[in-house]
């Protein structure tokens, strides 16, 4: 039997057994159930609503997301529907500008910094990949009601469409929302900061052009409010209620109208969506039991005021797709997904707590607290005279290299390069996995790094040498450094050898051959097919 196919057993259910089960359909799980069928794995995705959920709900993403979306063929599809943002702004209820942060045109991954988006717009490109990705099985109004783990697979009990199913996984990503099922069935616990507030969002899309904020939080302490693009056609306005009852009341759409009526008329655009969100901060205490893994919001919950919720999800889609592929194929032992966590919470946790620092000075209701944060924050803005940079942090310990010199666990930089046929970001240029970019002078007469390197070859992974001749190493990829993001890149660091992850992240950086050959053997180990061991031991 194909391990797609779905057999009567004679008891009024079905079973279906797989490589991968996603549980939940929103794009944390639809990138998770993407990356791992291109990798040529059997995925099932159990969704309980009957349909795409089809309405706004993350209005942001970053170069990074951007950046996997590109991986997955639907960058370039997206960019016209999308609203590239340069700048956000936070005002106090005057109009004073207290903090402005700036966004780049193009980010360390390639793309501009932040897109403002439609997320029905994202969900259906995510959509279309998931069901042309040979594997990878969508089900609808399936959601799943029992959990039972075993030594080598997890068995997850289904109310379909059809009856009871049984799905049978050697492994299960929970990607199911912050009402997570899988994690309350599995009595995972979560540590809550505390930040919870109630929240009236409306969306509305433009019948004609409207001059309106794209970016910008007002601290204003008689009612807090949040303006923003969510793409070309639709646009956001977020107010903060004083109480979750208010909202019955609030909703009324003559209510919202009056609202806006500064900024919008029922002649500019039509009301969509009134909603109301308790924004939360919440971090679940294990990520992973046995065979089964949490992702995105069943995870953690963040507040938005950085638009890092959804990235934070796809961050560990890019994550887990490549450790679940290095296990599925034999090239490490279960143990490897140990470091997801270990990776990924110190960055989710710092997030988190910059996003709860912004909101806190956002949300101020007392006048007398709001005029003093507006006396600190508008020194500190002449005093600067600049916008402000965000720089998120990198990994914490896992699957890293043990020796390494600067940017180790960092995200990589992607810029531009030419490999005499194709021009293009070095991703679409060289390929996904692994890579290694090497200086070509680090090559000249280093025969245990060429040996190494070559090795490294051999098992897929893809080495890149800007400006290298072919005829010296013909198993290295010759790319033309075209705007120089490598040589500044490397300069910056002081290395001549970079090894990245498919994740995008720094597994190691050298500088020297016998610091090269070093860390690409250590690359190698983790890479390379072994019996009966995992191939890599983390870092402690």
């Amino acid at each position: 039997m194909s391990a797609m196919d779905g057999v009567g057993g004679g008891t009024g259910r079905s079973e279906t057994a797989v490589d991968v089960a996603v549980v939940g359909y929103g794009p944390v799980g639809m990138a998770t159930a993407a990356l791992l069928g291109r990798a040529g794995h059997r995925v099932v995705v159990l969704e309980r609503y009957d349909g795409l959920y089809n309405l706004p709900r993350a209005a942001i993403f970053d170069d990074e997301t951007m950046r996997t979306l590109a991986r997955l063929g639907i960058a370039e599809g997206l960019l016209p529907k999308l609203r590239v943002q340069r700048n956000y702004e936070w005002r106090n209820g005057h109009g004073d500008l207290l903090i402005e942060q700036a966004f780049a045109e193009v980010g360390r991954s390639g793309w501009a910094e932040w897109f403002m988006m439609y997320q029905p717009d994202l969900e259906e490109a995510l959509d279309g990949v998931c069901r042309s990705t040979p594997g990878v099985e969508v089900r609808h109004s399936s959601p799943v009601v029992a959990v039972e783990q075993t030594g080598d697979h997890v068995v997850l009990t289904v109310d379909g469409p059809g009856g009871r199913q049984s799905v049978t996984a050697r492994y299960v990503v929970a990607c199911d929302g912050g009402n997570s099922f899988v994690r309350s069935a599995l009595g995972v616990t979560q540590q809550d900061y505390g930040f919870s507030e109630p929240w009236m969002v409306c969306d509305f899309r433009f019948r004609r052009p409207v001059d309106l904020p794209a970016a910008l939080q007002f601290g204003d302490p008689n009612g807090p409010t949040s303006i923003i693009s969510i793409g070309p056609d639709h646009h956001r306005f977020s107010f903060m209620l004083d109480s979750p009852e208010d909202f019955e009341t609030e909703r009324a759409p003559e209510r919202v109208w009056k609202r806006v009526a500064a900024y919008l008329t029922p002649e500019d655009a039509e009301l969509i969506r009134v909603a109301t969100y308790t924004f939360r901060s919440l971090v679940a205490d294990d990520w992973r039991r046995g065979r089964i893994v949490l992702a995105g919001d069943a995870a953690h919950q963040m507040p938005p005021f950085l638009g890092q919720g959804m990235c934070s999800g796809i961050r560990d889609a890019q994550n887990l797709a490549f450790k679940l592929d290095l296990i599925l194929r034999g090239a490490a032992g279960d143990g490897l997904l140990d470091t997801y966590q270990t990776e990924r919470e110190p960055h989710v946790r710092a997030v988190t707590e910059k996003g709860i620092e912004l909101g806190t000075m956002q949300t101020i209701r007392d006048p007398e607290r709001a005029a003093e944060r507006d006396r600190v924050l508008l020194a500190r803005r002449a005093a600067s005279q600049k916008p402000e940079t965000l720089r998120f942090p990198g990994l914490g310990e896992g699957l890293l290299a043990r020796a390494s010199g600067p940017g180790r666990g960092e995200l990589s930089v992607q810029g531009a390069v030419d490999d005499g046929t194709r021009s293009g970001r070095l991703d679409q240029v060289v390929g996904d996995g692994f890579h290694v970019l090497v200086d070509p002078a680090l090559l000249a007469g280093a025969d245990d790094l060429s040996g190494v390197l070559h090795d490294l070859a051999e098992t897929g992974v893809r080495v890149v040498a800007p400006g290298g001749r072919a005829d010296d190493h013909p198993w290295a990829a010759v790319v033309r450094d075209v705007d120089g993001t490598y040589r500044r890149w490397f300069a910056e660091l002081g290395v001549s050898l970079v090894a990245v992850r498919p994740d995008f992240y720094v597994f190691g950086t050298a500088d020297g051959p016998d610091a090269a050959a070093v860390l690409a053997a250590d690359l190698l180990g983790a890479v390379t097919v072994t019996t009966g061991a995992a191939a890599y031991r983390p870092t402690a």
